[in-house]
């Protein structure tokens, strides 16, 4: 299923301004265009690590397809809406399970799972954040089935990254294809930054308008560092590590040149682990000691709240929509990807019998660490995998395999081919729960590829949600064609015969 061509290779309704006006931007206007892209990416830092061969690793500009996603009004609507019934629902979880446990003793979600969840944090038990909220930030990734259909494939409530690269898209293209916007009217996302900047003030035990934000970094190192830095830069406040913090008389305080100053509200870029080790890891260097105690006695705020990460455990995921039903009455919007729970030996069995056609993930882990996709997996890796889910049943969930739709992409050799993508919004719940249209569309760079991390080779795009009643020619129809069409061949300017011979390559490693 293509998102913006029709089986027989011809342009949906919604993509023809895009094709006309790839078109006239022309092979030349392209290559030039991808060569200044990197070049700014690399200058602002704007890249990832990579790791080569002999275990080398390499920093190299992030990808980002010139050809973007187009998402119409109305479909976009649906999706913002069940995004937000569903971080409404996992909140109330989160509160339930760390406090009443009605939802456990209700018989919905059972408490061996909760309990042995390893972001399941007894340390910050019947503590009670600013405005009830957790989950301050969210990104779920959603994916299309093989009838258009949207799915959330997971969710990400515990430190969720990639929305920098979803502002830095939009500038470049900007920037860089101007030209591409001619004939849409795509919904802004810049002003992200100002509703997290309003919802980290709005949370602030002190309720003041000039209540002090921080960014907490684990420092230079991380991967996500750019994005760090970036929200910081953005919201206009400070960047700071463990050493620019320290508590006292279970106030948390910020050093500086002028001795120390409150901080009301921290937005932590690392895991509940590491933040505080009189409360978790006593071994860490990263945290701040003392701080969960000044935030039990509700001197600070932290986004997102310690012991979020409960929620988005993967076979927690499994019972969301039973969470939605009863917390808010209310039946799902956005529906799961059908997902097995391998405690139960008759489940296990079933499992077993069809590694080859399921996909098999890790129910701690993130960023695509540890997945195993059955028709995808040798043989030997498939033996691997049975022997270990036997002996460890619990620490696994098993989902069936969905067909990512596809976009038009472009390669090396300067065609569109299908690509495989999913798409993670970002949502921000302050008062109420924001989502900034549109979102990080990864993309499969590799032909037939399901794997769109970065990290493994994929990319990214830029995704354009349009304004109400202004999609061009008409709103894009349903799509229910299950397989990828084939695309023209679409040769921009006059090309010669030596780059039309050109094969496709993904990016380097």
């Amino acid at each position: 299923m293509d998102e913006l061509f029709e089986p027989d290779g011809t342009p949906r309704a919604v993509a023809r301004p895009l094709v006309d006006a790839l078109e006239r931007l022309g092979h030349d206007g392209l290559m030039d265009a991808g060569r200044r892209r990197d070049a700014i990416f690399v200058a602002q830092a704007i890249t990832f690590e990579t790791t080569g061969e002999g275990g080398a690793t390499h920093e190299r500009p992030f990808p980002l397809d010139l050809v973007p996603r187009i998402l119409a009004a109305s479909e976009w609507d649906s999706i913002k809406h069940g995004l937000a019934q569903r971080i409404r629902a996992l909140n109330h979880f989160v509160d339930d399970v760390y406090h009443g446990r009605e939802i456990v003793r209700q018989g919905l979600v059972p408490w061996r799972l909760v309990a042995s969840c390893p972001h399941f944090e007894r340390a910050v038990h019947d503590i009670h954040p600013p405005g009830g909220v957790y989950t301050h930030v969210a990104g779920c990734d959603l994916v299309r089935d093989r009838d258009g259909t949207w799915r959330v494939l997971e969710d990400n409530v515990r430190v969720p990254s990639g929305v920098s690269y979803v502002l830095e898209n939009r500038a470049a293209m900007a920037r860089l294809v101007p030209e591409l916007f001619a004939r849409y009217a795509v919904r802004p996302i810049e002003h992200y930054p100002q509703i997290l900047l309003r919802a980290l003030r709005a949370m602030a035990p002190s309720a003041a308008s000039d209540a002090t934000v921080v960014v907490w970094t684990p420092g230079p190192a991380n991967p996500a560092y750019f994005e760090h830095a970036f929200l910081a830069r953005q919201m206009g406040v400070e960047l700071v590590e463990a050493s620019d913090l320290v508590v006292r008389d279970d106030m948390l305080y910020l050093r500086t040149t002028r001795g120390l100053e409150r901080a009301h509200t921290v937005y932590r870029r690392l895991d509940d682990a590491f933040i505080d080790p009189l409360a978790f890891r006593p071994d860490s260097l990263l945290g701040v000691p003392g701080l969960i105690r000044a935030y039990r006695a509700g001197n600070v705020a932290i986004a997102n709240a310690p012991g979020t990460g409960v929620a988005d455990d993967k076979a927690i995921y499994r019972f969301v929509p039973e969470m939605i039903r009863f917390y808010l009455s209310e039946e799902p919007i956005l529906q799961n990807v059908e997902t097995y729970l391998l405690s139960d030996p008759e489940v296990l069995e079933h499992v077993l019998e069809h590694l080859d056609t399921l996909v098999i993930k890790p129910t701690g882990e993130s960023g695509g660490r540890g997945v195993m996709i059955g028709p995808d997996a040798e043989e030997s890796e498939i033996v691997r995998m049975r022997g270990v889910l036997t002996a460890e049943p619990d620490r696994w969930i098993a989902q069936d395999l969905v067909e990512l739709s596809t976009v038009p992409t472009l390669g090396s050799d300067g065609a569109l081919h299908p690509r495989h993508v999913d798409l993670r919004p970002f949502a921000v719940f302050g008062e109420r729960v924001d989502i900034i249209p549109g979102g990080l569309t990864r993309v499969a760079l590799e032909e037939g590829s399901l794997i769109v991390n970065s990290s493994r080779g994929g990319g990214s795009k830029d995704t354009w949600v349009l304004a109400d009643g202004v999609e061009p020619e008409a709103p894009v129809p349903t799509l229910a064609d299950t397989a990828a069409p084939e695309l023209p061949d679409l040769r921009f300017g006059q090309w010669n015969d030596q780059q039309q011979q050109q094969q496709q390559q993904g990016p380097s490693d």
